[in-house]
């Protein structure tokens, strides 16, 4: 049995911020944020928390499902505004869900969606109903250090959600860590070495790729779409020349919302859901990495 993906959702706070506009604050211009990361642009969440991105994403993928089928909410996140309560109680709370219904945060930074997939797999064999919400969410500009330019100019605030079913669908997965306290971390503002993180991500992404290939006995070929935490340009064109894989196979929206931590990849799936990119029967390899250090991924079928 596998992770079926019945319905996605997300949401991006409408303030919209340019390279421009951060080079107003900080001696960067746009030609050199551009050339170096990819990133033109990222949104900020002035009156809104994590909480509430998170749940304004959830509230767009129950939309067609019926609420009384999920027992289990994890919110994957590094910015609940609150020691507690958990951000996926909350959620429960303002979707109006059953109590009967497992929900907790899961903090693996920029690789918290595909750990949530893991867990969520593993949790519905047991589960009495048969769906999970996951949501990734993060207000990353409430702990970013404006007077420093090497990660001010990176992140964004975001969210994006997905209803997932345990049902008989290929579905594969792998998942690591190690552990790290220097390279990229979060005291009271995000501090990262960037070219260890490269070095890291680089890695680790190949190392992905080839092992769920190898686990699930596909082909390169035969997976349609990589969809690959939005980082950094970069990092995602080392990866796809190294492996000789076309490029088109890996959707990238880093250019308009910046590194969104644990929110990149499922604000990416339901980006291009909108967009009918997907198609019934497609494979999707997805793979995170960041903070911890973590990092994994895995195939799902559409």
């Amino acid at each position: 049995m596998g992770l079926k993906i019945i319905s996605t959702g997300s949401y991006v706070p409408k303030k919209r911020v340019s390279n421009d506009d951060l080079s107003k604050l900080v001696d960067t211009n746009d030609e050199w944020i551009t050339s170096r990361t990819g990133i033109s642009y990222r949104h900020f969440a002035s009156d809104q928390d994590t909480v509430e991105l998170a749940f304004l994403a959830s509230l767009k993928a129950i939309e067609t499902i019926d609420k009384k089928k999920i027992g289990i909410i994890i919110a994957a996140s590094i910015t609940n505004p609150y020691h507690t309560p958990s951000i996926a109680c909350l959620i429960q709370e303002k979707l109006g869900l059953p109590e009967d219904i497992l929900a907790f945060d899961l903090n693996a930074a920029c690789s918290g969606f595909v750990y949530s997939c893991h867990v969520a797999h593993s949790l519905l064999s047991s589960s009495k109903k048969p769906y999970a919400l996951i949501v990734g969410a993060e207000k990353l500009s409430s702990i970013i250090d404006f007077t420093d330019r090497s990660t001010c100019i990176l992140f964004g605030d975001g969210a994006g959600s997905a209803v997932v079913a345990y049902q008989k669908s290929p579905f594969y997965q792998i998942t690591g860590s190690q552990g790290n306290l220097e390279a990229l971390y979060a005291k009271e503002y995000l501090s990262m070495q960037g070219r260890a993180v490269f070095r890291f991500a680089t890695h680790v992404i190949e190392k992905c790729i080839i092992d769920l290939l190898n686990v699930s006995q596909l082909d390169i070929n035969d997976i349609d779409y990589f969809i690959i935490h939005q980082a950094n340009k970069r990092i995602i064109a080392h990866v796809y020349k190294k492996l000789h894989i076309p490029a088109d196979k890996f959707y990238t929206n880093l250019q308009e919302y910046g590194n969104t931590s644990g929110a990149s990849i499922p604000l990416a799936l339901d980006e291009m859901n909108q967009k009918k990119l997907l198609k019934k029967g497609m494979r999707l390899m997805m793979i995170g990495f960041g903070g911890g250090l973590t990092y994994g991924g895995n195939i799902v079928e559409w």
